[in-house]
């Protein structure tokens, strides 16, 4: 029963806000240009955090081109979503729900083809390179964590769990 309370007031918490961050106008979305530097730097700091071997350098180019295309992925959902709420419409809850469930197929898609091109390259690390990674992944986690109730890009993007 107490189950089943949790997964209602779950749900209700869930799509209530997406309908709350709907109506609101979205915040400014970077320039395509400013959102390459960021992920350009994004890349250069887990790869200088590795610290790769010439062998390991070999299994980098997957690694990289699957962070690039999920953060491009994710850079045409806020421009999507900004054009949506842009034209003033009112909000269908059903439709909201459903652009949610294909969004977070998108990701989960993403997500996947980012884990399926880390692990050569994870297999191959060191045990200081697996705990600047585990490292860094924590102090993303943690980032993300604090900023849930504040990020304003949340109406873009759930769960940005990547630093890719």
């Amino acid at each position: 029963m107490l189950k089943s309370v949790i997964g209602v007031l779950t749900f209700l918490f869930v799509a209530g806000s997406s309908l709350a961050y709907a109506q609101e106008s979205p915040p400014p979305i970077p320039s395509q240009a400013n959102f390459k530097a960021l992920t350009d730097a994004r890349v250069g700091i887990v790869k200088a955090a590795l610290q790769l071997t010439p062998e390991q350098e070999k299994l980098w180019p997957p690694v990289e081109e699957a962070i690039r295309a999920r953060a491009q992925a994710r850079y045409d959902r806020m421009v999507a979503v900004a054009g949506k709420l842009g034209q003033g419409r009112e909000v269908d809850p059903v439709e909201l729900m459903r652009g949610r469930a294909d969004a977070l197929a998108k990701r989960a898609a993403n997500l996947k083809q980012l884990a399926d091109a880390w692990a050569p390259l994870y297999q191959t690390l060191n045990s200081d390179q697996k705990e600047r990674m585990r490292l860094l992944a924590r102090h993303v986690l943690r980032e993300l964590r604090d900023g849930v109730d504040t990020r304003p890009m949340e109406m873009y993007d759930e769960d940005e769990c990547d630093k890719d």
